[in-house]
């Protein structure tokens, strides 16, 4: 019996006693393991944030080692071309490297768009566009192959041009409109048989009366040109009453040819200091400008982009740049974060007026 008992009970016992130390001692080992291993990562990471300090300040330094492109999505001569010439110029005589304008015309810029967003984010391939390329285009055309946040890094704007609401004082049907108010009041006389011109179906002349029309509850017609100085011909030659203009409109206001009415921007333009905005006669908010400026790939190393946008500020600012670039519209620079918040709040505001008014690219 004592064998019996023996036997069976004894290896019951024994290996219980054997494996539980032999477990503990792995799992020590084990949590060892992982302690020295996360210790190892934690200054493997800390070694690599000390290298790049040194590493960026390095790569600052030494940018740019040859030719930058500077894309524009239009033509030569046109606003964006002349302001890209302008800046590229100071900056290549200040950084010592050629920035080479490369004229990529057409899609209202989108084909330049689509070059910069798939270009190596190197720090040589530009952008200079206007505001329609970046805050229009998404909400206008479908087929649009670039995510203005999501590709590009915004640097800075350089010139913001603002439109000037016009009427021919020589119309007899205008002659007596000297104010928004009494623009809005013959349109609620007559809804929906004023016409207004603009120079072009979804450009930024058609939003801003659009967005007026949708403020004042007023409703006209719209009479697209082939661009803003056909649109100006047309309200000289009394086929429409209004017309939100360029700035190209200021002569021709300062001669008695035109009627300024308002601006479109927040503040009034110095070349028109009586003419009132567009929220002083009576829509607060109401801030609409034509801009140019300037953005890289959206992985363009940090360091380049604050030395880009630094530069670009300082020539913006100079005052032999400044006259030069007087002839495109108001200097204005923004800071990276502000221009960022710019382009949300404009594409916000250009989605809401092209939805409610349906507008439609051609």
């Amino acid at each position: 019996m004592e064998t019996r008992l023996r036997n069976p009970v004894r290896p019951l016992i024994m290996i219980p006693e054997r494996a539980a130390p032999t477990s503990m001692h792995t799992r020590r080992r084990s949590l060892g393991r992982e302690r020295m291993q996360r210790t190892a990562r934690l200054l493997a990471v800390i070694a690599g944030l000390c290298a790049c300090a040194p590493a960026t300040e390095a790569l600052a330094q030494k940018y740019p080692t040859r030719p930058i492109k500077i894309m524009v999505g239009f033509s030569a001569g046109g606003p964006v071309d002349v302001v890209a010439r302008i800046i590229g110029d100071r900056l290549g005589n200040k950084l010592g490297q050629p920035f080479v304008v490369e004229n990529r015309a057409g899609a209202n810029g989108m084909i330049a768009a689509e070059g910069v967003a798939r270009a190596d984010a190197d720090g040589y391939t530009m952008l200079a566009c206007n505001s329609s390329t970046i805050t229009l285009n998404k909400t206008l055309f479908k087929d649009i192959r670039y995510d203005p946040e999501k590709d590009f890094a915004p640097l800075t704007t350089v010139v913001s041009a603002p439109l000037v609401l016009v009427v021919n004082p020589e119309n007899p049907r205008t002659a007596d409109i000297k104010t928004v108010a009494d623009l809005v009041a013959a349109a609620k006389a007559r809804p929906g048989e004023l016409a207004y011109g603009s120079g072009g179906n979804g450009n930024l002349a058609h939003l801003a009366m659009e967005l007026l029309g949708q403020k004042a509850g007023i409703k006209m017609i719209h009479v697209p040109y082939r661009g803003g100085a056909a649109s100006e011909v047309g309200i000289l030659a009394q086929e429409v009453l209004a017309v939100f203009d360029p700035l190209s409109a200021v002569p021709l206001v300062k001669a008695g040819k035109l009627r300024a009415l308002a601006v479109s921007s927040a503040e009034r333009l110095p070349s028109l200091p009586d003419v009132p905005t567009v929220a002083e006669a009576g829509y607060p908010g109401f801030d609409l400008s034509f801009w140019v400026g300037f953005f890289m790939p959206k992985a363009t190393p940090a360091p380049i982009l604050e030395a880009l946008h630094r530069e670009i500020v300082a020539a913006a600012r100079d005052p032999a740049v400044a006259e030069k670039l007087g002839s495109q519209g108001v200097v204005s620079v923004l800071s990276p974060a502000e221009y960022a918040a710019k382009i949300a709040k404009e594409t916000k505001e250009l989605a809401e007026v092209v939805a409610a008014a349906n507008i439609k690219a051609e």
